[in-house]
């Protein structure tokens, strides 16, 4: 057997320590990936149900609101400004969530997923260009031609439907407002700690107010949808994937993580045919290759 001398292990182990720092982030938006593919297709599920889009959004938020409370008693508020928390909380807080869930109510959740995610690199690639003066190459931009191309197909099987195009426009609102809070992160410079906090404060604070007024079936619903909702939009997704997300992007960059995210609507598509029984046609198939086709493009460029 071999002894290393002292030096060469010690320089061995902080090279593998680094490389495992430096492959977390990448790891978290792996993770992030595939909660979200989850999260749509529990979301189509939840709406398809006895809960409404309202019952499921304060479902959400007030079981990740109740798991963070003892963090929010002890948090700074006045690390950062009002219109900075509004930008978080409500990116990813209720106008996300009611527009994906009526938008889920109208559309399958393998056209929700190519709807909302897969176009996060074209909104995340505008919006940097627009704050950060981040230029997109000529590759980038192929591939930002083929995203959409491939969004066209996918919506293209139903296009002239009336409730197809309501359910489009509400789906394309949620990839607006969740690439706000994508950047917001990295604008603002907060942390997977803030984020943890701010998010279900801000929009138990503004939402609850606002359910009471809006259609409910929260009484009436089995204790086991409900607990399902509150275990995976709660907890999996509004604590952890949220953290993971805002992780990441102080780590790799907001476009790194907005090209893991566009994978979701293929890890989606494969859930929703697995556990919804959606089919796929030609046409929707075609998309979603198209569309991944056009994302692996673009982190080459």
């Amino acid at each position: 057997m071999v002894n290393l001398p002292a030096g060469i292990v010690i320089v061995i182990c902080r090279g593998k320590q680094r490389n495992v720092e430096k492959s977390r982030p990448y790891i978290a938006a792996l993770l992030v990936v595939i909660i979200w593919s989850g999260w749509i297709t529990i979301s189509r599920y939840g709406v398809q149900c006895s809960l409404t889009p309202a019952d499921i959004t304060l479902v959400r938020y007030l079981a990740a609101f109740l798991v963070v409370l003892p963090i929010t008693l002890r948090y700074d508020w006045k690390k950062f400004k009002l219109y900075q928390y509004l930008v978080i909380g409500l990116g990813v807080g209720f106008p996300y969530t009611m527009t994906s869930f009526y938008g889920l109510k109208e559309i399958n959740a393998a056209h929700a997923g190519v709807l909302v995610n897969g176009m996060l690199p074209v909104l995340g690639a505008v919006a940097a260009y627009l704050l950060f003066r981040e230029k997109v190459s000529r590759l980038r931009l192929l591939a930002i031609v083929i995203v959409f191309a491939a969004n066209i197909i996918m919506s293209g099987t139903d296009l002239m439907a009336l409730n197809h195009l309501f359910g489009a426009a509400l789906l394309f609102s949620a990839a607006i407002v969740y690439t706000a809070h994508l950047i917001g992160i990295r604008l603002f410079k907060m942390t997977w700690k803030d984020t943890l906090v701010v998010v279900p404060t801000v929009n138990c604070i503004l939402f609850i107010p606002i359910w009471f007024f809006l259609p409910s079936e929260l009484g009436h619903a089995p204790l086991s949808e409900i607990a399902v909702q509150a275990f995976y939009q709660g907890l999996v997704v509004n604590v952890f994937a949220l953290s993971c997300v805002a992780y990441a992007i102080r780590s790799i960059g907001t476009l790194t993580v907005s090209l893991f995210m566009s994978f979701v609507p293929v890890t989606t598509a494969i859930l929703a045919w697995l556990l919804l029984g959606e089919q796929l046609n030609s046409f929707e198939i075609a998309a979603i290759i198209g569309c991944t086709c056009g994302l692996i493009l673009y982190s080459r460029g």
